[in-house]
């Protein structure tokens, strides 16, 4: 189904969806009611998000919450020692060893905040090599958007079922009970935020169209299993796992209607806007969806996008300027080459540019980049870089900075061999 934040309603069987209300005395077929709550109940109507779904048994028949072990995935960088260091991280190793899912592969990079507070986003790895089998995860902190670098995820929510393939992204809410299949060693990245969901940045003078489309995103139908079996649902709830036993699948969701669902997008479909005149233009352009924070036009997080275009700008240095930002910047890249370092910036790895941290082109690019014939060129082609823009103070975990062992000491100096060009005689 196509659309963003669209009304959906979807049923299994004829007939499942109760016509006219949303809880009556007895559900069609047998089934319970359950609302979904996306939003409060009284916020406002176009921010309002919910779901009703209308399934086999109610999510409440479980067994009591048992924490578990997290491994790499918590919140320890709230303990860490800060440090405003460029930081760049080579590829992130799958695993060797077999029966590594996707809960057992999150790993924690860095975050900000407080889920208790509900304000804050962190950032994760996966890296996995099997499927979930007889188990589930949801987040009752907040919003997974996950983004594929390796392999392909076959997800299985509660709401129906999404194949997300490398460049494409994937967005789960709150909530939402979702199983990962996998066909091979698998490898990807995860922005997570607290307190607010994705949305579409305004266009404002762009007008009506244009960056992603509503129509692009794809929302999955109804889909249920009734199987009475053993399950495990994991939940992440204030930065801890917790589990819980049940005997029978939860994905027994027979349809359902509402605006709280799970979708995906296909980086392909991005209408790519650009200076064609002068300039480098500012890398908001390429946004995809933005997460609001609490100051008008000043995001939570941002997902942002490098996608195959045109440079065509006269006198104009056209990679990505030199900057110091008032925002912290995770990039990754999926494939290809990032044309600001094409060297050692390579997929599966990361970079991290903190808060006023400077950051740009290096030296390589730059000497290119200010003698080039500037005729229109093709840029990033065959690849795809994206980038997590926070107006939070990202601290990076302890498994990012050491245990890992993945980053560079030597990122530093790829910038040390720009030289002085300054001549007060030339101008």
């Amino acid at each position: 189904m196509s659309g963003f934040g669209n009304e959906f309603a979807t049923e299994c069987l004829e007939g499942v969806l109760p016509e006219g209300q949303n809880n009556p005395q007895r559900c069609p077929y047998g089934l319970y009611a359950e609302q979904l709550s996306g939003t409060a109940f009284t916020a406002p109507r176009e921010t309002n998000q919910r779901t009703w779904l209308y399934r086999i048994r109610p999510s409440v028949v479980h067994s009591p919450y048992e924490e578990e072990p997290a491994g790499h995935f918590s919140d320890d960088y709230s303990t860490t020692p800060p440090s405003p260091q460029q930081m760049r991280w080579k590829p992130f190793d799958i695993p060797s060893t077999p029966n590594v899912d996707f809960v057992k592969g999150l790993h924690t990079v860095a975050g900000a905040g407080d889920p208790c507070t509900r304000y804050g986003a962190a950032i994760h790895v996966y890296t996995c090599n099997t499927s979930m089998k007889n188990r589930a995860f949801y987040n009752a902190d907040g919003d997974f958007l996950i983004v594929p670098q390796q392999g392909t995820l076959l997800i299985t929510t509660e709401l129906g079922r999404l194949e997300v393939e490398p460049n494409e992204l994937c967005v789960i809410q709150q909530g939402i009970r979702f199983r990962v299949d996998v066909r091979g060693p698998s490898r990807g990245y995860i922005l997570e935020v607290w307190g607010n969901h994705f949305v579409l940045p305004n266009l404002g003078p762009i007008g009506a169209n244009g960056l992603a489309n509503p129509r692009d995103f794809q929302t999955p139908h109804a889909w249920y299993e009734d199987l009475e079996e053993e399950y495990t649902i994991v939940s992440k709830y204030q930065n801890k796992l917790f589990s819980v036993k049940q005997d029978h699948s939860p994905f027994d969701v027979v349809g359902w209607h509402g605006n709280y669902a799970p979708y995906k997008y296909n980086f392909k479909n991005f209408m790519v806007i650009n200076a064609t005149a002068f300039d480098h233009a500012d890398p908001s352009i390429f946004t995809v969806l933005t997460c609001p924070g609490a100051m008008p036009g000043t995001a939570l997080c941002d997902f942002v996008i490098f996608p195959p275009r045109w440079a065509v700008q006269d006198h104009t240095f056209r990679p990505p300027y030199y900057h110091r930002n008032c925002m912290s910047e995770f990039m990754g890249l999926i494939f290809g080459n990032y044309e600001a370092k094409e060297e050692e910036f390579m997929p599966g790895g990361a970079s991290l540019h903190s808060m006023m941290t400077p950051h740009g082109p290096d030296a390589q690019c730059f000497n290119g980049a200010s003698t080039a014939d500037l005729k229109p060129v093709r840029v990033a082609d065959n690849t795809q870089a994206f980038m997590f823009e926070s107006s939070l103070s990202l601290r990076t975990s302890k498994w990012a900075r050491e245990t890992c062992q993945k980053l560079d000491p030597n990122y530093w100096k790829c910038w040390q061999e720009l030289p002085k060009n300054f001549d007060p005689s030339q101008k």
